[in-house]
């Protein structure tokens, strides 16, 4: 979703300078505290609906983030314990494990995109935010939008 949710887009509400501020200090702070500061923010500003949708969409892609960077470390370690040598006993001319030797870079590459994600989104819908428009994320900014609601 490209710019304004007009279907959430109260007719003729004005926003406070504090709604705005709130709304895009969730975006910027979720760079820098994760998921903790947009839902300290979430739960204390629940009387303005665009602080929520704001707020709320920087949880959800905290909590996306969050659970692929588990199961990206998840297959790191199964890769890593499958790469091992079964039994105590070590064969003498044991090399290094390929398997490891792709997986370490495999799994740095998808955390410094996510970051790199994670920082675009926090930076552009702050400055959205600060504006005073309902912009969504893609595809998380219509799961908020309707967990909001009207």
């Amino acid at each position: 979703m490209h710019g304004s949710l007009l279907p959430l887009e109260p007719a003729g509400l004005e926003l406070t300078a504090e709604e705005k501020a709130y709304a895009g200090l969730a975006h910027a702070l979720m760079m820098s505290t994760w998921w903790i500061g947009p839902l300290v923010i979430f739960l204390t500003k629940r009387g303005s609906r665009f602080v929520r949708f704001h707020a709320l969409q920087a949880l959800l892609w905290q909590g996306i983030f969050t659970m692929l960077y588990v199961a990206g470390f998840s297959l790191f370690f199964v890769v890593l314990l499958a790469s091992m040598p079964p039994g105590s006993q070590k064969p003498p001319d044991t090399q290094f494990p390929t398997a490891l030797f792709v997986a370490m870079p495999l799994l740095w590459l998808i955390s410094m995109v996510g970051f790199a994600v994670t920082m675009t989104l926090g930076i552009l819908y702050c400055l959205k935010a600060l504006r005073g428009e309902w912009a969504g994320y893609p595809v998380i900014g219509r799961w908020a939008a309707r967990i909001t609601g009207p």
